[in-house]
């Protein structure tokens, strides 16, 4: 039974960062602090008191002006593990006190022939966490109930929220790299998204090859159970039925298409690459090599990783921030500082 919503005062406030200018974080601000009205829910939404938010490299994207921005100033954070303080009309799978989770995708038009046929992370209507509406880098947030997720009471919010995003969106690029059982798999990057992929990779019985320029992410790797791991310009040690690409870098395509085996499959991960150089067809397709990109992820994703991930105890690497100190964990991850996912909790 919902628990129906009240107004919350007007001069009721809560704090958080926006994107005020977007640029490169290493030499500005794009990131600055913000304070706005409690928002009250309305119907078919959730008011959640934020427990943790991960900081994905889509909200260093929108930061830096890689995409660009859907609105003004802007409060990004997609990986929101938050308790329901109100409810807005007609909700009904939530009730104030629940732990409940929002991700990137917020929004669908659920009329389209892509959400018809079960597609709906192509839905052209389809509205995104802390790109359409204000998302997590604050103490609270307002998601819809029908694209929210009910979470495990009993576990670290911090170890919870890079399930919500690094996590769907590492599981959909591992099924759409058309890994077979059994199969030999490269990853390209090893971050937040990546080496939780790994896992269920592992867990399924693959041989995982990590390639990443990163020395504490090779040895992350390694603890992991992958085969191998080197540089992100090396040649894995055998041919690979299936890659993916993480690291946002154009110049890796290639590299990563020479090192697949025959029919061959590569998936992008990533909202936003850097140019790719020209493609040999002898060298780096023919043979039937396979190159795909993701888009997003359906809600049934999510449901499918979440379920998966509690099955197998998949272990979440951490780095956590005060929310006070959001603009450190995006430089941090600009410069490759972060380790495993980097998590905004509650200071």
């Amino acid at each position: 039974m919902a628990v129906p919503s009240s107004a919350a005062p007007a001069t009721e406030t809560y704090g958080g960062w926006a994107v005020e200018t977007p640029g490169p974080i290493s030499t500005g601000r794009p990131l600055v602090r913000v304070s706005r009205r409690v928002p009250v829910p309305g119907p078919g939404e959730l008011l959640l008191r934020v427990e943790a938010c991960g900081v994905c490299r889509t909200d260093l994207h929108l930061t830096e002006g890689d995409l660009t921005p859907h609105r003004p100033a802007s409060i990004p954070g997609h990986e929101i593990v938050g308790r329901v303080t109100a409810v807005g009309k007609d909700v009904t799978r939530f009730r104030t006190g629940d732990r409940a989770g929002g991700a990137w995708l917020r929004g669908t038009c659920g009329t389209c022939r892509y959400c018809l046929a079960g597609q709906e992370n192509l839905c052209p209507r389809s509205l995104y966490t802390g790109w359409d509406a204000d998302g997590g880098f604050a103490e609270l947030a307002v998601v819809p109930e029908a694209f929210a997720y009910r979470l495990p009471e009993n576990q670290d919010a911090a170890l919870l929220a890079p399930l919500l995003c690094a996590g769907i969106i590492g599981y959909r690029s591992l099924r759409r790299s058309a890994l077979p059982r059994g199969g030999r798999l490269g990853i390209y990057g090893f971050g937040a998204s990546a080496h939780l992929a790994a896992q269920v990779a592992l867990a399924e019985g693959a041989t995982v090859h990590v390639l990443t320029r990163s020395a504490r992410a090779r040895e992350l790797a390694m603890e992991l159970g992958a085969s191998s791991a080197g540089d992100d310009r090396d040649r894995p040690p055998e041919p690979l039925d299936s890659a993916i690409l993480f690291a946002p870098v154009g110049d890796l395509v290639p590299v990563a298409l020479e090192a697949l085996d025959r029919s061959g499959t590569l998936s992008i991960a990533g909202i936003h690459l850097s140019d790719i150089p020209v493609l040999n067809y002898q060298r780096h397709l023919f043979q039937e090599r396979n190159l795909r990109s993701v888009t997003s992820n359906t809600r049934q994703d999510g449901h499918d990783f979440l379920a998966l991930a509690e099955r197998i105890g998949i272990r979440v690497t951490v780095s956590r921030y005060p929310l006070s100190q959001a603009d450190r964990a995006l430089a941090d991850l600009a410069a490759d500082r972060v380790n495993g996912a980097a998590v905004l909790v509650p200071d």
